[in-house]
């Protein structure tokens, strides 16, 4: 209760920044313009309800997992310091400011999905070439299915920056990132479906589309720390499964914390 109650605070608190910032006049800040960034941090994740179809054609399925749950899967487990740092859900930023305010910018996240093991799951279509409408108490051996080595969502973002008014000093700035984009993900597929399982490994997997806020605080005009909001649309399809293949599609919401480093090239 308390973990939501601070996203909560934190969530209200980023829209307040980005309405201040969209009602005022923005100050232009100078020294955007041909600097490049790169930022590292880390990620958590809440997933819509999916339909998880099934695809088999040798063995006579063609069904369907209706409104599965699918959760996330951070990795810290109170030993952070103690885990290679591609060890949780992280993610990068690498981005060229081509004008003052206005980036491009390569956009990754490593953040992993997982079919939730305690739910009851809706079966429909066909199976063993019968007609099947049934509801089944999940457990490892009807449904372990998981993108666990990352859903790997990448997208190439355009990045539209608001200064924040009366926060722009020598070595502070207080600044509002509104980023936009397409991708693909090259997701790490494993699972296990009615006691059989495939083979895992990386695959391209769909095309996503995104949208993220971010506050970003810089000091001495080089060092920043980023809290960000985003909204991720991902649909896979080709997922490769035991003889055969399962597509899905599901939105995503995503808290992220990063730091980075800002500096100029050329000029």
């Amino acid at each position: 209760m308390k973990r939501k109650s601070f996203y909560l605070a934190a969530l209200m608190g980023s829209f307040f920044f980005l309405g201040a910032a969209v009602r005022a006049n923005a100050q232009q800040s100078v020294g955007n313009k041909g600097s490049f960034y790169f930022s590292w941090g880390y990620n958590e994740e809440w997933y819509t309800h999916s339909n998880i179809h099934i695809s088999q054609p040798s063995l006579g399925n063609h069904y369907t997992f209706k409104n599965t749950l699918g959760v996330d899967k951070p990795g810290w487990n109170g030993h952070f310091f103690r885990k290679a740092l591609t060890i949780p859900q992280y993610n990068y930023r690498i981005g060229y400011f081509f004008k003052d305010n206005w980036a491009v910018e390569l956009n990754f996240d490593h953040a992993k999905y997982v079919v939730a093991s305690q739910q009851l799951l809706h079966v429909k279509g066909t199976m063993n070439h019968q007609a099947v409408d049934k509801y089944v108490d999940n457990s490892p051996d009807i449904l372990k299915y998981q993108l666990n080595n990352g859903a790997n969502f990448f997208l190439f973002n355009i990045v539209h920056r608001l200064q924040i008014p009366h926060l722009d000093f020598k070595n502070f700035n207080a600044a509002l990132l509104l980023k936009g984009g397409v991708g693909f993900m090259v997701p790490h597929v494993e699972n296990t479906i009615y006691g059989a399982s495939n083979k895992k490994g990386f695959q391209f997997g769909g095309l996503d589309l995104g949208a993220e806020g971010a506050l970003r605080l810089t000091f001495f005009r080089h060092v920043y720390l980023e809290y960000c909001n985003k909204l991720v649309y991902a649909n896979y399809w080709g997922l490769k499964i035991y003889k055969g293949k399962a597509r899905q599609s599901f939105g995503t919401y995503e808290m992220i914390a990063n730091l980075g480093a800002t500096f100029p090239i050329g000029h």
